[in-house]
């Protein structure tokens, strides 16, 4: 079954919900914000084709690890490589190189940042597109879920 984690526009804490076609509101456990879904019988099912927050329909896949985290590990990568000579560095390398591999993918919606685990179309969801990202969020484009053409 996917599941949905909702960014609150009001604390920007993680909202976790399943869908469900009959919910329509997802309440922040931190500030208490609702926020609209819009559920669909295929988002039960698994398939996104739509975003149940944004209605939007453009979409990115990536590695299922935070991003912080990884920010978090290259400082201190950083700063040890003064006493480890880089080796920390190489260390990081192996580390990033096995969570590659045994992380899983997810689903993020370039609009909102919704993000979406088990999805079952994954496959029809392209990498992340810088060019397209500056595009929907800047100047609010909508690619319909098309990919970028030029």
């Amino acid at each position: 079954m996917m599941s949905v984690q909702i960014t609150c526009k009001n604390c920007g804490s993680g909202i976790e919900v399943h869908p469900d076609h009959l919910s329509d509101k997802a309440q922040c456990h931190v500030c208490s914000h609702i926020t609209e879904v819009h559920f669909t019988k295929e988002h039960e099912a698994g398939i996104l084709k739509e975003c149940p927050v944004c209605s939007r329909m453009d979409f990115y896949q990536q590695k299922d690890f935070n991003r912080k985290i990884g920010v978090l590990l290259f400082v201190i990568a950083a700063i040890l490589s003064i006493w480890t000579y880089g080796m920390s560095f190489v260390v990081l390398y192996i580390a990033d190189f096995i969570l590659h591999k045994v992380l899983g993918p997810v689903v993020i919606c370039y609009k909102c940042t919704t993000n979406f685990r088990d999805v079952s179309n994954i496959e029809e969801i392209r990498p992340y597109d810088h060019e397209m990202n500056d595009r929907i969020v800047y100047s609010d484009h909508d690619f319909k879920g098309k990919p970028l053409s030029h």
